[in-house]
């Protein structure tokens, strides 16, 4: 029976959680790296038994981790991510010129058909490649050479590009988000690129048209419809039906639009899914209960879905890497919390149970279906 593999990133250690397509009885491994932080953990769909893993820390920096055995084993792979060239400047909180400083990996996205292909995205935000498994890195730096880079400004996590995502049906699109400087997509593969933020309206920025600025939390596709993209932004939930050269609110009747996660139902390409927030101040449910919520129809009308959430008491958040879906029949959803608690829904949402509730503080989830 096909399975699912759930990989858990956290503030302490990474977990690889394991069941068998009925999704009601978990194996839990881990901590692996315990004690150090692990900002993502993904495998390669050309070979799914290939993990990448960031791992961080503020006394050993950032290293790259390999797993060939489904996570069973890892080995440090290449970490050298230089940028190219000269760096130059980009704004600071204060408004004044920074330099590029390399921080740390947010995000890794390998390629759909190489498992030997990974991007990285990374804090100063920029766009990294192997093609080596991992041995070596090297900057696409047209990315951050773009003429508005000197105008990027971090958000409250950080100048970090968070999120990656190829076009299945064209080899050369890339899309990536960068807080708190928009979105931007490439048609050749990571060579140019250019912003694509029109429609977005973010508060502090003067300019209602603006190009870059905007704290872009989160992006997600369907695989069938790769033109269609979901946005969470810091705050609105957004929508473009053409690739993102447009956008229009989608929010609808969500109680708040303020939240991190956003993603879509591995079958049905306008069922949306996403986790409100009270508000960029205040980090949790809005009063106290837990809700994701659904929309059947692309946006604007939404359902909350609570059965099997704690419904009052709960002060959570869940982050930007911390939801996915699975790809079996009756797709699965699934969350994590900076309480610890990973969630699995086998139904699509409909009803919810904790896999494990004590992990330290959920950082990323992503999950594979595994033979």
């Amino acid at each position: 029976m096909t399975g699912v593999r759930v990989l858990v990133g956290t503030r302490k250690g990474a977990f690889i959680l394991t069941a068998d397509g009925k999704r009601r009885q978990w194996e839990v491994s881990g901590p692996h790296f315990a004690g150090w932080e692990i900002y993502h953990l993904k495998g390669s769909p050309a070979a799914p038994n290939r993990l990448f893993a960031s791992q961080s820390g503020g006394w050993f920096g950032q290293v790259i981790q390999r797993s060939d055995d489904g996570g069973k084993s890892w080995n440090p792979v290449g970490n050298q991510f230089t940028y190219e060239g000269e760096t130059g400047t980009h704004q600071w909180y204060d408004g004044t010129q920074h330099p590029w400083e390399f921080e740390r990996v947010w995000h890794l996205e390998p390629a759909i058909d190489d498992p030997d292909t990974v991007y990285a995205g990374v804090e100063d935000a920029a766009l990294f490649k192997t093609v080596d498994g991992g041995a070596t890195w090297n900057e696409l730096p047209g990315l951050r050479r773009h003429e508005s880079g000197p105008s990027w400004q971090p958000g409250a996590g950080g100048m970090c590009l968070h999120t990656i995502i190829h076009d299945p049906r064209n080899t050369g699109r890339i899309y990536v988000a960068i807080s708190a400087a928009g979105a931007f997509r490439s048609d050749d593969a990571g060579t140019t690129w250019r912003p694509i933020n029109r429609g977005l309206r973010s508060e502090g920025i003067p300019d209602e048209d603006a190009e870059v600025g905007h704290c872009v939390h989160n992006l997600a596709i369907h695989p069938t419809r790769p033109d269609v993209l979901f946005m969470q932004k810091h705050w609105d939930v957004m929508r473009s039906d053409d690739g993102g050269e447009s956008w229009h609110d989608i929010g609808g009747n969500l109680p708040t639009d303020f939240g991190f996660p956003i993603d879509v139902h591995a079958h049905e390409p306008e069922t949306v899914y996403v986790v409100p927030i009270k508000s960029d101040s205040e980090h949790f449910p809005l009063d106290g209960r837990l809700r994701v919520f659904r929309s059947k129809v692309g946006g604007n009308e939404w359902e909350p879905l609570t059965d099997g959430l704690p419904q009052r008491d709960c002060y959570v958040n869940v982050l930007r890497d911390a939801m996915a879906v699975d790809s079996l029949d009756e797709c699965g959803v699934y969350f994590g919390t900076t309480g610890g608690q990973v969630y699995a829904s086998a139904d699509a949402g409909d009803t919810w149970a904790p896999i494990v509730r004590d992990l330290p503080a959920v950082l990323s989830v992503e999950v594979q279906t595994v033979p």
